[in-house]
């Protein structure tokens, strides 16, 4: 579904990332792990095409997106629920799900808005609250119900649990493989929480200054050593 291809990104002349390629099939949940600093943000961000590509090339179910511009890749049916949220604090939980379904022209909203809420109950709770007035944790919630109302049919989720208290950690991680069990939702996840990203992904990718170091299932990856003594060592 989706294919990074020796891809290069830059900030000026630094290079954030260093030749990374990565396959994302359709129908599983690939998990990004890295330390700060890693790049992981930026590919996600590459992938939205902004920033763009250097050099390489960024495929999407066959058609190369590397050029596109951000709002077409979102309306061939890419969504991202972005690293610290980024709601809109100033609006309702309500008026934050309706901007997610701009793509749509909010055509299934009704239908949509339900299963967010069956998903994550708590927003329906303070469906009139303003977004900046809740906890992280639902902030969380709303990002990703809100990306949700797009439709899409490859989500990215950076760093979902970053901030977050650990019980609702545990609910954001069960929606994740209720998302993708239920609908069927290709998910590429980046997260520094690499015990709870491996341990729900399919395929796992750890990426280290810019490069792809490793690569294998998800449970190849959580047996180990090297993994386990660089990113799970310590507790989970």
């Amino acid at each position: 579904m989706l294919r990074l291809e020796d891809v290069h990104t830059f900030y000026g002349n630094i290079e954030a990332l260093k030749g990374v390629s990565v396959a994302v099939e359709q129908g599983q949940i690939v998990t990004i792990i890295g330390s700060n600093g890693a790049g992981k943000s930026t590919l996600l961000m590459t992938v939205c095409g902004s920033p763009k590509a250097g050099r390489g090339r960024v495929v999407f179910e066959g058609r190369d997106i590397t050029r596109l511009a951000t709002y077409d890749i979102v309306n061939l049916g890419i969504s991202q629920s972005p690293e610290g949220r980024r709601i809109f604090p100033r609006m309702t939980v309500w008026e934050n799900l309706q901007m997610g379904a701009v793509p749509n022209q909010g055509r299934w909203f009704d239908q949509d808005v339900e299963k967010v809420f069956t998903l994550f109950p708590r927003l329906k709770e303070r469906i009139n609250q303003r977004g900046g007035t809740l906890s992280g944790g639902e902030q969380q919630m709303l990002a990703i119900g809100r990306a949700l109302l797009a439709r899409p049919r490859l989500l990215l989720l950076d760093e979902p649990s970053l901030g977050i208290a650990p019980i609702l950690v545990q609910q954001i991680f069960r929606a994740i493989v209720e998302i993708n069990r239920t609908e069927g939702l290709t998910i590429l996840l980046v997260e520094q929480n690499a015990y709870q990203a491996l341990k729900i992904a399919h395929q796992g990718y750890v990426l280290a200054t810019g490069r792809i170091l490793m690569s294998g299932t998800g449970a190849e990856l959580l047996a180990n050593p090297e993994i386990r003594a660089a990113y799970l060592e310590g507790g989970h």
